[in-house]
């Protein structure tokens, strides 16, 4: 079955995709394309799945990178795929043919590409990794290995949509003592709830850095369920685990 992947001409020339759920060989409430090996589904359906994007991509399987994610700062500079996962919530190269693939089922996925200098990144950016600075450290670690900011394009992949992330008063407090110009992210719910737009916030640090170019796809993983994985919905349909989606770039 073919693999669905949501592409932006940003990232070109650079081979890429932020996969959707189709194509995998996963069933059940992993059915699809799960790529998570933290996950409770067969690990013979994960490799299997992992591999069908490798050769999507026209990497190794032994090629196609991913992290311990623990929602941090902290960016790992790559020149040949590492034994293990390294503990990290990004990663940046400029080793071709290496892909850096980043895990998410509602935070953020991000792409970043340097053509001219041949150096990518990636990064899950949900609103703990967002908030500490993990886009800004992935372009700082760019720049490291020999891009240039003003030359850097980044895409925001499928993500929560605010119109589906409501959060409580205290979520909302701190980061407004964080940063005042934070409300602009908040939309009014039922209540004390309110309604967070982690991509607009996204953009916002993104810009604020002095990214070349920004963009968000425009996918809300939570509102497609045929396409997207996401661990909101999961726990509001009560489910005991939930697939993860996988995003990727190569050098």
């Amino acid at each position: 079955m073919t693999l669905d992947a949501i592409t932006s001409p940003l990232l070109r020339p650079f081979g890429h995709g932020f996969y959707t759920r189709k194509g995998g060989a996963s069933s059940g409430i992993f059915e699809g394309l799960n790529c998570g090996p933290g996950s409770s589904d067969l690990a013979d359906c994960v490799r299997l799945n992992r591999t069908r994007v490798a050769e999507d991509l026209g990497v190794t399987l032994d090629d196609l990178v991913s992290l311990d994610q623990v929602h941090s700062p902290d960016v790992v500079t790559l020149d040949a795929a590492p034994k293990g996962k390294p503990t990290a919530d990004a990663m940046v190269s400029a080793t071709p043919g290496l892909a850096l693939g980043i895990l998410t089922a509602d935070c953020q996925p991000v792409l970043f590409a340097d053509a001219e200098a041949g150096v990518v990144g990636a990064a899950h950016a949900g609103w703990k990794g967002a908030r500490a600075g993990v886009l800004e450290a992935t372009l700082e670690a760019m720049e490291a290995i020999g891009a240039k900011r003003e030359n850097i394009r980044a895409v925001i992949g499928p993500s929560i949509s605010q119109r589906a992330y409501e959060v409580g008063p205290e979520f909302f407090e701190s980061f407004m003592d964080d940063d005042p110009e934070s409300g602009r992210f908040f939309a009014g719910g039922e209540g004390d709830r309110m309604h967070f737009d982690l991509p607009s916030y996204g953009l916002y640090r993104l810009r604020s850095a002095g990214v070349g170019a920004a963009e968000w796809t425009g996918h809300c993983t939570y509102s497609d369920a045929a396409k997207f994985f996401s661990y909101r919905r999961s726990c509001h349909k009560d489910e005991a685990d939930y697939g993860r989606l996988i995003s990727v770039i190569s050098a």
